[in-house]
C-alpha cells in the first residue's frame, strides 16, 4: 500500500498545473489529522507549498529549476475550488485600463470570501473582502471599470469615466450604465452626468 504522503502527490500530479490541494479534498485517502500531518510534512520537505490555512500548492518543475505557480493560476485555482468571485484589485484594473500609469507592488486581489493572505513562493498574496457591487460582472470589462473607478474615488471618477467612454467599447459602457443601480451614489450619479451629458 502506498504512503499517504505518496498518494498526495499523485492525486497533485493529476491535477491541472496551479490547482491548490486542500485537505478537504484528500479525506478519501485518510482521516483529516493524518491528512493534515502528511501535508506539512510535504510543505516541511518542500515537494508542496502551503500558500494559506489548509491549502498548499504542488511545485512547478522545469530544467531551470522549480517555482511556484503563477500567482493568476493558483487565484484562479483556489477561486474555483472554493467557490469565491475573486478579481484583480481597483489600482491593478485602473493601470490595465491606462487610467494610470501607477503599476501596483502588492499583488492584491478582491474575493466574495474573507479577507486573507496566500504565499506563493517568496510573493504573499492579499485576499481583500470586497463589497458585492465590486465583484459585479467579475471578469468583463466593465467590471474591471468599476474597481477602477472605487479605487481612484469620487474626485476622479468623472474624468476617469470621460476616457472609459472613449476607451470601451460601447457594449462595455453601456454595460457599465446599465450597472449603475447596483452602484454607491456617487458613483452613479457620475456614471449617469457621463452618459447622459
Amino acid at each position: 500500500m502506498q504512503r499517504l504522503t505518496e498518494q498526495i502527490l499523485d492525486h497533485g500530479a493529476r491535477l491541472p498545473e496551479g490547482t491548490p490541494v486542500a485537505a478537504k479534498s484528500l479525506l478519501h485517502l485518510g482521516n483529516r489529522a493524518a491528512v493534515d500531518q502528511a501535508l506539512s510534512r510535504l510543505a516541511e520537505r518542500g515537494r508542496l507549498i502551503r500558500a494559506g490555512r489548509g491549502v498548499y500548492l504542488l511545485p512547478i518543475t522545469s530544467r531551470f529549476g522549480t517555482r511556484a505557480p503563477s500567482i493568476e493560476q493558483a487565484v484562479e485555482a483556489l477561486a474555483a475550488q472554493r467557490g469565491e468571485v475573486i478579481v484583480s484589485s481597483g489600482a491593478a484594473a485602473a493601470n490595465s485600463l491606462g487610467l494610470t500609469t501607477q503599476v501596483p507592488v502588492r499583488s492584491v486581489y478582491l474575493t466574495s470570501g474573507r479577507t486573507r493572505k496566500m504565499s506563493l513562493g517568496k510573493q504573499i498574496v492579499e485576499l481583500r473582502h470586497a463589497p458585492r457591487w465590486q465583484l459585479a460582472m467579475a471578469h468583463r470589462p466593465a467590471g474591471q471599470a468599476v474597481r477602477a473607478l472605487a479605487w481612484l474615488g469620487p474626485e476622479r471618477a468623472e474624468s476617469a469615466l470621460q476616457t472609459l467612454k472613449r476607451k470601451l467599447p460601447p457594449a462595455a459602457f453601456s454595460e457599465l450604465v446599465a450597472a449603475a443601480p447596483q452602484l454607491p451614489t456617487w458613483l452613479a450619479r457620475s456614471v449617469g452626468k457621463v452618459a447622459h451629458g
